[in-house]
């Protein structure tokens, strides 16, 4: 590796792009949480308890029946996971766009987002483990009260949590869900490899206008929306896996894997079974990435013009 591509790998420019991409994260997570909340209620309740119920409704229910507190349980340590892990993807992933040669291509940005998202994947996974069983507090309160089993959380924050789930669950509970996460890298791959293509496009021919905040949104939607619907029965299994399954009707043995929860889900309740939750899961991770990536470009806009009137570093590449 020549010494000025390692320069680039610890520059300005990967820092920039990773705090405005855990920044923006920060800011749309915080805006649609209640509606991740209900994505998670769906994938992991039983299917009978809001059965054709809209997403609208279920936010009711869920404030009518738990109180408006449901709807933010577990938000500081969501919050502080997804700092951590897009930190953690978007250096890597400009680390790698530094250190590729040749010029930007579709495949190529497929595999660094993959690449970047196994990265990622690797070293975040615990805190998502936390956070998920954290959210759904109340879902094992009532699994409990109507006689099912469910997940005894014992602990209140991101730090608290791994040191119980290590105790007592040793490294496979903290790393509980890491292969349907590791073959779900494939979701911020697309993403990235959709939003980078069409930004590409938007920017082609050396125009030097900058493209408005609502495009940013809208093509950082599209990515999104591709990317989860290609990828949502894998999300599924990823949640269930993550949170200890607490389904009676799947009835599901301890040490279930990837491969026999999908087939599980098909055989006892069809294909709608592995899309359930699929309509709260959009409005939730498109908006969510939307507002993301137009917060992201302007951070990192805004930091490089503060870097750049201070004649600290070169321009930022995107």
């Amino acid at each position: 590796m020549s010494q000025s591509k390692l320069k680039q790998v610890f520059s300005y420019q990967s820092w920039v792009h990773a705090v405005s991409g855990s920044a923006g994260s920060v800011i749309a997570m915080s805006a649609f949480y209640p509606l991740d909340t209900v994505r998670s209620r769906l994938q992991l309740e039983e299917p009978e308890r809001r059965k054709a119920l809209s997403t609208w409704r279920i936010l009711r229910n869920l404030i009518d029946e738990e109180g408006f507190e449901t709807l933010y349980r577990g938000l500081v340590p969501v919050l502080e996971s997804l700092c951590i892990s897009n930190f953690v993807y978007f250096y890597t992933f400009h680390s790698l766009k530094a250190l590729r040669n040749g010029g930007q291509s579709a495949l190529g940005d497929l595999l660094l987002g993959s690449l970047a998202g196994v990265v990622n994947v690797l070293t975040t996974t615990p805190c998502w483990v936390v956070n998920t069983r954290l959210k759904m507090k109340g879902l094992g309160q009532h699994a409990k009260h109507n006689g099912s089993r469910g997940t005894d959380v014992q602990y209140d924050g991101l730090l608290d949590g791994l040191q119980y789930i290590a105790r007592t669950e040793g490294v496979r509970g903290l790393w509980a869900g890491a292969i349907p996460s590791l073959m779900l890298v494939i979701n911020p791959a697309i993403q990235f490899m959709v939003y980078e293509a069409l930004k590409r496009r938007l920017t082609a021919g050396g125009t030097a206008k900058t493209p408005s905040a609502i495009t940013f949104f809208s093509i950082g939607a599209i990515a999104k929306m591709i990317a989860t619907v290609l990828t949502y029965p894998l999300q599924l299994v990823q949640t269930k896996l993550r949170h200890g399954n607490t389904d009676r009707n799947l009835n599901l043995p301890a040490d279930v894997d990837t491969v026999q929860m999908l087939l599980i889900i098909l055989k006892r309740q069809g294909v709608a079974g592995l899309f359930r939750g699929l309509e709260a899961k959009l409005l939730q991770t498109v908006l969510t990435a939307a507002l993301m990536f137009m917060a992201y470009e302007k951070i990192a806009r805004f930091v490089t013009s503060l870097l750049l009137s201070k004649g600290g570093v070169t321009a930022v590449r995107h």
